[in-house]
Protein backbone atom coordinates (compact mmCIF):
# COMPACT_ATOMS: atom_id res chain seq x y z
CA UNK A 1 0.00 0.00 0.00
CA UNK A 2 1.25 3.50 -0.58
CA UNK A 3 0.34 6.15 2.29
CA UNK A 4 0.47 10.20 1.45
CA UNK A 5 1.63 12.64 3.99
CA UNK A 6 0.91 16.16 3.47
CA UNK A 7 1.67 19.40 5.13
CA UNK A 8 2.00 23.11 4.30
CA UNK A 9 -1.83 24.21 4.75
CA UNK A 10 -2.07 27.05 6.40
CA UNK A 11 -3.85 30.64 6.80
CA UNK A 12 -2.69 33.66 4.46
CA UNK A 13 -3.35 36.95 3.46
CA UNK A 14 -4.34 37.37 -0.38
CA UNK A 15 -1.65 37.97 -2.43
CA UNK A 16 0.29 35.91 -0.63
CA UNK A 17 2.23 32.27 -0.78
CA UNK A 18 2.20 28.72 0.97
CA UNK A 19 4.20 25.31 -0.25
CA UNK A 20 2.13 22.53 0.12
CA UNK A 21 4.44 18.89 0.47
CA UNK A 22 3.12 15.37 -0.44
CA UNK A 23 5.86 12.86 0.37
CA UNK A 24 4.33 9.23 -0.51
CA UNK A 25 5.68 5.83 1.31
CA UNK A 26 5.29 1.92 0.89
CA UNK A 27 5.39 0.30 -2.29
CA UNK A 28 6.25 3.11 -5.41
CA UNK A 29 5.76 2.01 -8.71
CA UNK A 30 8.64 3.13 -11.26
CA UNK A 31 5.93 5.09 -12.67
CA UNK A 32 3.21 6.99 -11.64
CA UNK A 33 1.14 10.23 -11.68
CA UNK A 34 1.65 12.54 -8.54
CA UNK A 35 -0.81 15.86 -8.19
CA UNK A 36 -2.74 18.14 -5.72
CA UNK A 37 -6.39 18.14 -6.24
CA UNK A 38 -8.84 20.82 -3.98
CA UNK A 39 -12.57 21.00 -2.96
CA UNK A 40 -13.94 24.20 -1.87
CA UNK A 41 -17.15 24.37 0.25
CA UNK A 42 -20.04 22.90 -1.44
CA UNK A 43 -17.65 22.70 -4.74
CA UNK A 44 -16.73 19.75 -6.41
CA UNK A 45 -12.53 18.44 -6.51
CA UNK A 46 -11.02 19.60 -8.66
CA UNK A 47 -7.28 18.96 -10.34
CA UNK A 48 -5.20 21.70 -9.18
CA UNK A 49 -1.82 20.71 -11.14
CA UNK A 50 -0.30 16.93 -11.61
CA UNK A 51 3.20 15.81 -12.21
CA UNK A 52 4.43 12.46 -13.93
CA UNK A 53 7.01 10.44 -12.39
CA UNK A 54 9.09 11.43 -15.77
CA UNK A 55 9.26 15.20 -14.64
CA UNK A 56 5.91 16.11 -16.74
CA UNK A 57 3.81 18.65 -15.56
CA UNK A 58 0.03 19.89 -16.60
CA UNK A 59 -2.23 22.89 -14.39
CA UNK A 60 -5.34 23.82 -14.22
CA UNK A 61 -6.20 27.36 -15.99
CA UNK A 62 -6.96 28.72 -12.84
CA UNK A 63 -3.43 28.63 -11.68
CA UNK A 64 -1.10 28.57 -14.82
CA UNK A 65 1.54 31.28 -13.57
CA UNK A 66 0.68 31.45 -10.18
CA UNK A 67 1.40 28.14 -8.57
CA UNK A 68 4.09 25.72 -9.85
CA UNK A 69 4.49 21.98 -9.16
CA UNK A 70 7.49 20.55 -8.39
CA UNK A 71 8.80 16.70 -7.63
CA UNK A 72 11.65 15.47 -5.18
CA UNK A 73 14.53 14.16 -7.75
CA UNK A 74 15.66 11.41 -4.23
CA UNK A 75 12.36 10.37 -3.12
CA UNK A 76 8.40 10.01 -4.59
CA UNK A 77 7.61 13.90 -3.28
CA UNK A 78 5.80 17.04 -4.64
CA UNK A 79 5.48 20.45 -3.61
CA UNK A 80 3.08 22.61 -4.57
CA UNK A 81 4.48 26.43 -4.33
CA UNK A 82 1.22 28.99 -4.49
CA UNK A 83 2.30 32.52 -4.75
CA UNK A 84 -0.36 35.76 -5.66
CA UNK A 85 -2.76 33.40 -3.65
CA UNK A 86 -6.31 34.54 -3.95
CA UNK A 87 -9.64 34.11 -1.92
CA UNK A 88 -10.88 31.79 -4.13
CA UNK A 89 -7.88 29.75 -3.83
CA UNK A 90 -9.32 28.71 -0.22
CA UNK A 91 -10.33 24.94 -0.07
CA UNK A 92 -8.58 21.72 1.45
CA UNK A 93 -5.68 20.44 -0.64
CA UNK A 94 -5.58 16.83 -1.40
CA UNK A 95 -2.60 15.15 -2.44
CA UNK A 96 -3.00 12.12 -4.89
CA UNK A 97 -1.35 9.32 -6.18
CA UNK A 98 -2.33 7.76 -9.15
CA UNK A 99 -0.87 4.18 -11.26
CA UNK A 100 -2.98 2.01 -13.03
CA UNK A 101 -3.18 -0.61 -10.40
CA UNK A 102 -3.06 1.81 -7.46
CA UNK A 103 -5.34 4.85 -6.22
CA UNK A 104 -4.70 6.98 -3.43
CA UNK A 105 -5.86 9.94 -1.50
CA UNK A 106 -4.08 12.20 1.13
CA UNK A 107 -5.85 13.28 4.06
CA UNK A 108 -6.08 16.80 2.77
CA UNK A 109 -4.54 20.04 4.34
CA UNK A 110 -6.18 23.61 4.55
CA UNK A 111 -5.28 26.44 2.55
CA UNK A 112 -7.46 29.67 3.56
CA UNK A 113 -6.70 33.24 1.99
CA UNK A 114 -8.38 35.93 3.77
CA UNK A 115 -9.10 39.03 1.58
Amino acid sequence: QVQLAESGGGLVESGGSLRLSCVASGTIASAYVMGWYRQAPNRPRELVAGMTSAGTANYADSVKGRFTISKDAAKPAIYLQMDSLKPEDTAVYYCHYFTLQNNRWGQGTQVTVSS
